[in-house]
């Protein structure tokens, strides 16, 4: 789960953003805030991994603000500055800020700049995924994950503990924010390798471990469990039958 921050007192924006953020599973809103000393306290109190910071006429001397900040946290979140001129831009940039956004916002612009800040934090450090219906937040560990399998505009997550969890978004939303140990091998199956026993070429099947599910491959994927088959390979005993 990776946490945001907005230091903003543009209600439009504020909103604007949050509106684009809700389609990101991985992201969750820690708070807003105008105010300087507030707004310190929150990021080296809760860390966020990403601030939107509008730097004109929120807070006086914002580029001293993230100054100050990294003298007290080894974490520097990742800061996408907002500001109604373009001048502004290279300022930013020199100042340590990831990207910049030209204010009035755009739908289209904060979710490409959001789309770089998920290319920068690694997926591997991902350790768990959030699945977010209104104000109900239930968080799912990845190592746990055995498989997901889509179910028409739903994903169901199979669990190591037999449970059977479904989120309402489709399994592509899940495919570029899941660990690298995790492989589309199917149209309609994501697999965790870590949980494969098997693998039967002849009858295209990947058997899990403990419960003896058999998920299906196709040929379209043979490439990911020809990867598969390589990792596991690696750490093993072969034995010629």
């Amino acid at each position: 789960m990776r946490n945001y921050f907005i230091i903003d007192n543009n209600p439009h924006s504020i909103q604007r953003i949050e509106n684009v953020l809700e389609d990101f599973y991985e992201f969750n809103c820690i708070g807003v805030s105008c105010d300087y000393d507030n707004a310190m306290n929150i990021i080296l109190k809760e860390t966020p991994d990403l601030v939107f910071f509008n730097i004109e006429n929120v807070i006086d001397n914002p580029f001293e603000f993230t100054q100050e900040l990294n003298l007290f946290n080894d974490t520097f979140p990742v800061f996408i500055a907002i500001s109604s001129s373009k001048e502004k831009v290279y300022e930013s940039i020199k100042n340590g800020f990831f990207d910049f956004l030209l204010s009035p916002l755009t739908e289209l612009e904060i979710r490409k700049s959001v789309l770089k800040v998920l290319k920068k934090i690694p997926v591997q450090s991902r350790k768990n995924i959030c699945l977010k219906s209104y104000k109900d937040y239930q968080y799912l560990q990845t190592d746990e994950i055995l498989f997901l399998k889509a179910d028409n505009n739903a994903t169901d997550f199979y669990m190591n503990d037999g449970s059977i969890i479904s989120a309402y978004k489709t399994l592509k939303t899940f495919e570029s924010i899941l660990p690298d140990n995790f492989h589309r091998i199917h149209k309609s199956y994501i697999i965790n390798k870590n949980f494969i026993s098997r693998i039967q070429y002849g009858k295209l099947t990947c058997t899990i471990k403990r419960n003896s599910y058999e998920v299906p491959f196709t040929k379209t994927y043979i490439g990911n469990i020809e990867s598969i088959n390589k990792a596991l390979s690696e750490y093993s005993y072969i034995s010629v039958n």
